[in-house]
């Protein structure tokens, strides 16, 4: 098995300086090019990954394939919180142990999956898709705020926690949300210290999530 591994890596890597010198079929072009855009992905890179595809078993470049053709089929948004799962309720908001009365608002699915993992929140979700970015062309109309105020105005929640990122557009997500929700009977705060300016909530480890949830700021 050692010796097999060896093998394809040299002879991935040989064929990976060759490729850039010789015309390449169609379809490992075409494999390549998507590769390639996906994010962090160069040339070289997509080179590898399409060359590793060829020394794949038949069987389980199929099943490969299957599973991209049906990641988008066969995944939808709740219906709720907009995170993403396969059924009309996502594992969060179907579970009955939730604090219902508790929101934290966030930009990504994987945002929901950082604080999941940090095992500080017991309250519900609400994904907006994105932070409010005039320079992108992302109004708040584009992002799932509405459905965050209706959420809010139809009962039930005591406090939503504004956890955007801390960057400008995640800072002027949380101002305008803020505003929106002034009047509503409802605490809002903003997660607290922890995170410094300019991190994203994905890539923060579990110590730094949980001492941002516990010291969470009301909202002026």
């Amino acid at each position: 098995m050692v010796a097999s591994r060896v093998y394809l890596v040299e002879w991935v890597g040989d064929n990976l300086s060759r490729a850039f010198a010789m015309k390449l079929p169609k379809i490992v072009e075409d494999v390549a090019s998507s590769f390639e855009k996906l994010p962090g992905i160069g040339r070289r890179s997509a080179l590898r990954l399409a060359f590793y595809l060829l020394r794949m078993p038949q069987r389980d470049l199929e099943m490969f394939g299957m599973s991209l053709t049906n990641l988008k089929k066969q995944t939808k948004l709740c219906t709720i919180c907009h995170n993403l799962t396969d059924s009309d309720q996502c594992t969060v908001c179907s579970d009955q142990s939730r604090d219902n009365s508790l929101v934290c608002v966030v930009e990504s699915f994987q945002d929901v999956i950082a604080l999941e993992k940090s095992g500080s929140y017991k309250g519900l979700y609400h994904v907006l898709h994105g932070s409010i970015s005039p320079l992108n062309n992302v109004g708040p109309e584009e992002l799932f705020i509405d459905t965050l105020i209706k959420r809010v105005k139809s009962g039930g929640v005591k406090e939503v926690i504004l956890s955007t990122n801390t960057s400008l557009e995640g800072e002027a997500t949380a101002l305008y949300i803020k505003q929106a929700l002034d009047g509503c009977d409802v605490i809002i705060t903003r997660i607290g210290r922890g995170l410094p300016t300019g991190v994203e909530i994905e890539y923060a480890d579990e110590v730094t999530l949980h001492q941002a949830l516990l010291t969470r700021r009301a909202v002026s």
